[in-house]
């Protein structure tokens, strides 16, 4: 049985599965890893970190696109 969470992405509070890390809250927003910054709790999160770092109940998540130009 899968509890849900409530965390706040960009502002939002939404639900999602306990356990979703990083790397599968990404998956699940159609983000590239690549392409964006993560911030928990106004903490940047390395990209290596992604995978393996479980986001809890009440998280504050902010989610930074890089874009480029010239």
């Amino acid at each position: 049985m899968s509890d849900n969470i409530e965390l706040t992405i960009n502002g939002k509070q939404k639900q999602f599965s306990s356990g979703v890390t990083i790397a599968s809250l990404l998956d699940e927003l159609c983000l590239n890893a690549k392409q964006v910054a993560v911030e928990v709790n106004l903490e940047l999160v390395p990209r290596e970190s992604h995978a393996a770092h479980t986001l809890a109940e009440g998280d504050s998540i902010e989610v930074h696109t890089l874009v480029g130009g010239g």
